[in-house]
């Protein structure tokens, strides 16, 4: 089976644990995953070897400690020593994708709004370039910084039994926030320098939708 198929199988197979070792397996499952360097199909490979052995350990009264020790964080950088490296995977995809939803989400909304506000106000629906390759950048960075936060807590929080997933929750939420807050008021406040073009709404509209197309059949493949 290709990464992709592994991964959903590992979804299906991981609600037969016990809430025991469904949390000590995706402990390290989540571990081995955010060492973005290693081969994502040899990666993807172990993990449901070791989901196998740990459901077949199950089935005889055997616990995930049991079986893979007391320390899943040494046993999990075991396996990564083990595992082979991957160049080519890196986080560039993993962002570019989130990017584009967004750009593809702000482009449909966009649209809509034009569209409704138009039958009741006059709207002007030109983009100036300078002001939107600005906004553009703040974006990505926005994305990248986001995500490298979220992934710290995700990761400092593993292999902890009084883990704090609410405030871990609260401080993600307050970063996109202060993020969010950037990009909306650098749109705002950054003047118009250079050339604007026309871009009406049903243009608006339409690339946001072909590009969250492209986006999702990109995903599925």
């Amino acid at each position: 089976m290709i990464a992709q198929e592994l991964i959903e199988e590992n979804n299906r197979k991981r609600e037969l644990l016990t809430p025991e070792n469904e949390t000590y397996y995706s402990d390290m499952l989540i571990y081995i995953r955010l060492q973005w360097s290693l081969s994502e199909q040899q990666s993807e490979e172990v993990l449901m070897e070791m989901l196998d052995h740990l459901l077949d350990g199950q089935e005889e009264g055997k616990t995930a400690k049991d079986i893979f020790g007391d320390d899943p964080k040494a046993f999990a950088n075991e396996i990564i020593e083990q595992l082979p490296h991957e160049k080519k995977r890196t986080v560039i995809p993993f962002v570019a994708a989130i990017v584009g939803n967004i750009v593809s989400w702000v482009l449909m909304i966009r649209g809509i709004l034009i569209l409704v506000l138009s039958y009741f106000t006059e709207v002007n629906a030109g983009i100036n370039l300078f002001v939107t390759a600005l906004v553009s950048l703040m974006i990505a960075c926005f994305v990248v910084l986001t995500t490298w936060y979220i992934l710290k807590l995700v990761n400092n929080s593993l292999f902890k039994e009084n883990r704090n997933d609410k405030g871990n929750m609260l401080k993600a939420g307050l970063v996109g926030a202060a993020g969010m807050g950037a990009v909306l008021l650098t749109a705002k406040l950054t003047p118009e320098i250079g050339p604007s073009i026309d871009f009406p709404w049903w243009v608006s509209l339409l690339a946001g939708t072909i590009l969250w197309l492209i986006i999702y059949v990109e995903k599925k493949d």
